[in-house]
């Protein structure tokens, strides 16, 4: 069964294309680890709430946008795997894929307050013309 991890990110409007340049030279990583699908959105219409919110999960300032993103594994048994490899890369260095590498990709955004999560899907549902 799919698993998927889930994130949500608060990154500086001015930055959008800096994101863009730099989750696709990131997400490549993850593709060859094994996800088979990965989307970048990139906040449109994001509602303030009365209890809380996207923008207040993340402590977006007045100046950022909200990113909400999300990796397809084919199951958590990959997707583990991929975080043992990434884990392995950023205690070792001289192993790090260069597409990961902060001074070469460096992050646009708080990395401190990026909220990720594994999650197993319990309802899927997909039009015939899904594609």
């Amino acid at each position: 069964m799919a698993y998927i991890d889930g994130f949500v990110i608060a990154c500086p409007t001015d930055n959008k294309q800096a994101f863009v340049d730099h989750a696709k030279k990131a997400d490549e990583v993850f593709m060859d680890l094994g996800a088979t699908r990965i989307l970048e959105c990139w906040g449109d219409d994001i509602q303030d709430g009365k209890t809380t919110d996207f923008r207040t999960a993340v402590k977006a300032e007045d100046d950022e946008s909200v990113i909400f993103s999300w990796i397809e594994w084919p199951d958590k048994a990959t997707r583990d795997a991929a975080m043992a490899k990434l884990t392995e890369m950023m205690e070792n260095p001289e192993k790090a894929d260069p597409r990961m590498d902060p001074e070469k990709n460096p992050m646009p955004f708080d990395g401190k307050r990026l909220i990720f999560g594994g999650f197993s899907p319990v309802v899927t549902l997909e039009s015939k013309d899904a594609q």
